[in-house]
């Protein structure tokens, strides 16, 4: 006899990846979705102990089907169906936060935008510090 499975996008719908199951469906679609390295379909069917990659944001989210699910749960027991074995990001610097209506920035507070992105404070184009 066959191991029980799921769908993908019924999986990660149930384990809250995605706000809706479509939205985990055009996820496939567009191929930010692996099993096992390889791009999968929305019906492709996952068991348990199957790593699963999903680009979200520009970022890898690395996880490990624990249980399956075909309903969506409750978050507390969505967090143990899936083993997160995502690295942590490393830290994104933040950019200067002017208040809202206080116009265009200063020659000054525009340099150090610009110095903050990396880029020349005159020419405004990327520099080669590296």
């Amino acid at each position: 006899m066959s191991e029980p499975s799921v769908r993908i996008d019924a999986w990660l719908w149930a384990v809250r990846v995605y706000k809706t199951r479509s939205a985990a469906t055009t996820a496939c679609r567009a191929g930010h979705v692996r099993v096992g390295g390889e791009k999968a379909k929305a019906a492709q069917a996952v068991r348990i102990g199957d790593e699963i990659r999903v680009r979200i944001a520009g970022f890898d989210r690395i996880l490990v089907v624990r249980q399956l699910l075909t309903k969506r749960v409750g978050a507390p027991v969505a967090a143990l169906a899936a083993e997160d074995r995502t690295p942590p990001r490393e830290p994104v610097a933040q950019l200067a936060v002017r208040d809202r209506g206080a116009g265009r920035p200063t020659k000054r507070e525009r340099r150090d935008i610009d110095r903050l992105r990396g880029r020349d404070a005159v020419t405004g184009y990327a520099t080669d510090d590296d």
